[in-house]
């Protein structure tokens, strides 16, 4: 059965959801449900199976936590014991953890009613886990192997009072290698309970899915296009081979042509760091966050990065989808992949260093910004060898947004010259071409060794073993590359003259060193720096701060 999009969107106070709930909803800011919500709500209410396919950052995980916090709250009303009534299963620790958070928020207003616990979190420790299900929490939230494994366990927790089951990102699950311990999960469940499916795509692999565990669904495609509006989006490029980006990246973030939180994507873990330790050279911080890391260090860079700690992420994108069938879809701690799932907040642009290898990839990229009504931008630095695929792109988006006309450009070229950056490029080389392989390896050595000597579950075994622990410490230092302090300043000579009315606020040298002593004063000078149009203003300032007092001449 397919459901066709409602001609009326519904409020959330006509949804039928508890006064408690409305409330929490409220205090997040949420003034209407999206599309995918008024529509799916009212049938999850029901009690009906349903597959929800909806883009990205179109409020998927709302979609089923609403109705899945209505229902308990109404089952506690008769209820005779406290049990877990509802499973959530996600593909990856940090998509357990971002519905665990979306959860507990939408039932923040209900006390202690409702209950939840996050069992695949940072921690692997199986004591804590059972703790956890001991309490017989409403909803548990979990990867299908760490639920498995307590359900034949036996003893700690009881699947068999089990009244809804969601999947979230259901085509990845089989693809992430859950196949076998899902179909296991499956017998664990009561003969009857609510099924929802949640995915952006829907897959072979989500088909089968749905065979096993839904009866008579409701599927629910919406005709909305993959990508929010162009008037929301925007994608541009800029034509560039291998050494022309480092030197395009160092002006776009210097000059700050390219403001607000980031996310630079790029095609692999070496590259990760490879650009991490460029933009250290030139003054720009930056975290890393790829499939190679530990769970609980990905969970703590997104929720930096997510308070706004870092404004520049780097992300690689390594595609387990691609080969679902190969060793990357063996199920391990290093599935995670940056461009699905993930709810990075309030990211302003989304830049390629590496374009895409595939039209899909590209969208899901695409999709880590203007998520809800926000505005976003998408900037691909594109080479003559990514140009198929940039064409496979644009073919798309066209057939998506079909009201443009067939000759304009739906990704846009940016307007940038490369021969204004020529001044930019020598810095640029330079420092592109320090972060060596064998740099790289130093760092992520580095980095290894300090996630050991902080392993919370390796203390006790270093209490014993104390030589191996101070061999660690005084283990031969990384060869780190020497940041040059000059190189993150730039120049006012080697700005481009169309560019210096514009910038307003890019890297000075000593002129804006002295900041004014008043806190008034000091005020309404950084009002001035943010301002393009005051740059002039800004300028006589700095003089008249800095130009040497007159002496008095004696009469």
């Amino acid at each position: 059965m397919s459901q066709t999009q409602a001609n009326k969107t519904l409020q959330f106070h006509e949804l039928e959801l508890d006064q408690r709930i409305l409330k929490a909803v409220a205090y997040l800011g949420w003034h209407q449900p999206t599309l995918i919500q008024s529509t799916a709500i009212p049938l999850l209410l029901e009690g009906k199976d349903v597959v929800v396919r909806a883009r990205t950052g179109s409020g998927k995980t709302a979609t089923y936590a609403l109705p899945l916090i209505q229902k308990i709250l109404n089952s506690k009303l008769n209820a005779s014991e406290q049990c877990v009534s509802a499973l959530v299963l996600a593909p990856t620790k940090e998509l357990c953890r971002q519905s665990r958070l979306v959860i507990e928020k939408l039932a923040e207003s209900c006390g202690k009613v409702v209950r939840v616990a996050d069992i695949a979190g940072s921690s692997n420790d199986a004591v804590t886990q059972r703790h956890a299900l001991s309490e017989r929490p409403d909803i548990v939230v979990s990867t299908p192997s760490k639920i498995l494994a307590h359900a034949e366990a036996g003893g700690v927790v009881d699947l068999k009072h089990i009244e809804t089951l969601v999947v979230d990102e259901a085509d990845l699950i089989f693809a992430f290698g859950y196949e076998k311990d899902f179909k296991k999960l499956i017998k664990h469940l009561p003969p009857i309970y609510q099924a929802v499916l949640v995915s952006a795509t829907i897959t072979d692999d989500v088909v089968r899915m749905k065979g096993l565990c839904l009866k008579n669904p409701v599927t629910l495609k919406l005709e909305e296009p993959e990508l929010v509006p162009q008037d929301q989006l925007t994608h541009q490029r800029i034509l560039a081979e291998e050494n022309d980006k480092p030197a395009i990246l160092y002006a776009l973030l210097k000059l700050r042509l390219v403001r607000g939180k980031s996310i630079i994507f790029v095609n692999n873990v070496d590259r990760c760091y490879k650009v991490r330790l460029f933009l250290e050279q030139i003054g720009i911080r930056a975290c890393v966050l790829n499939s190679e890391l530990p769970a609980n260090i990905r969970i703590h860079t997104i929720s930096q990065f997510n308070k706004g700690s870092y404004d520049i992420i780097i992300a690689s994108d390594e595609h387990y989808l691609e080969k679902p069938g190969g060793k990357s879809s063996s199920r391990s701690d290093h599935e995670s992949s940056s461009s699905r799932g993930i709810d990075f907040q309030c990211v302003n642009n989304v830049i390629n260093f590496d374009f895409p290898r595939d039209v899909t990839s590209y969208i899901h990229r695409a999709g880590r910004t203007a998520r809800g009504n926000n505005k976003g931008s998408v900037l691909s630095l594109v080479s003559i060898k990514e140009g198929p695929v940039n064409e496979a792109v644009e073919n798309k988006l066209r057939s998506t947004f079909a009201a443009q006309a067939d000759d304009e450009q739906i990704i846009k070229n940016y307007q940038f010259k490369m021969d204004e950056i020529e001044s930019f490029r020598y810095r640029a080389q330079d420092c592109w071409r320090a972060a060596t392989r064998v740099a790289v390896h130093d760092y992520r050595m580095r980095e290894i060794k300090s996630e050991i000597l902080n392993c919370e579950k390796l203390k006790g075994f270093f209490e014993e073993n104390k030589r191996d622990l101070q061999a660690l410490r005084h283990d031969k230092p990384s060869r780190t590359i020497k940041v040059q302090s000059h190189l993150s300043d730039v120049p006012e000579y080697i700005v481009p003259k169309a560019l210096k009315r514009v910038i307003g606020s890019y890297p000075r040298s000593a002129p804006v060193a002295k900041q004014p002593r008043t806190s008034a004063a000091k005020a309404a000078f950084e009002r001035r720096s943010n301002d393009p149009l005051m740059v002039s203003q800004v300028d006589k300032f700095s003089k008249r701060r800095s130009a040497p007092k007159r002496k008095k001449k004696a009469i």
